[in-house]
């Protein structure tokens, strides 16, 4: 049985509209409905709300809440075969360079010294809203945690068909996809 730690940030994938404010906004999570709609056989998903709001509004301490939660989901019990977490496209580069710095350390494999991680750790969101039509969002959801079972410890970010592992991951605005920078 794999289990994957899911934590959520907001960001695009989980935005929905509101008809008082007539805008796309973060209310709060909708990745439960987002997973209910997945088939996973031999999968456990544990959900955690980290935050709830637009990536370009993260703060730098915010995004250390985003690895401490990385961090407390690996040493949870049982320790979760992989991380997923749902981020805004616009500055999830930020957060995935982060995450490589303070938990992978490039000269040190997985359990050895600065390295603390024993699982991939996807980082995922979406262009479009979960709830528009045609989103990328339950695609980009399955990729990452379809690619925590196939990837080594390391920081990546799962989408539109492929996977890059971080540092060096940027947002390629024109096309709509994230590529090496």
């Amino acid at each position: 049985m794999r289990h994957i730690a899911l934590l959520t940030t907001g960001g695009t994938i989980e935005k929905v509209y509101d008809e008082a404010a007539g805008a796309l906004v973060n209310k709060g999570s909708i990745v439960e409905r987002m997973v209910r709609r997945l088939r996973l056989e031999d999968t456990r998903i544990t959900i955690g709300e980290v935050m709830c709001k637009d990536s370009l509004l993260i703060t730098d301490d915010e995004r250390l809440l985003i690895v401490k939660a990385v961090r407390d989901a690996m040493a949870s019990s049982p320790a979760p075969t992989g991380i997923v977490v749902l981020h805004g496209t616009d500055t999830l580069c930020v957060t995935g360079d982060l995450l490589h710095e303070v938990l992978a350390p490039p000269s040190e494999p997985p359990g050895v010294s600065g390295s603390t991680l024993a699982c991939p750790v996807v980082l995922t969101g979406a262009m479009r809203p979960f709830e528009m039509k045609q989103s990328d969002a339950l695609q980009n959801l399955t990729e990452a945690i379809f690619a925590t079972s196939l990837l080594p410890p390391g920081v990546y970010v799962a989408a539109h068909g492929r996977s890059l592992r971080f540092p060096g991951v940027v947002k390629d605005r024109v096309r709509g996809a994230f590529v090496r920078g």
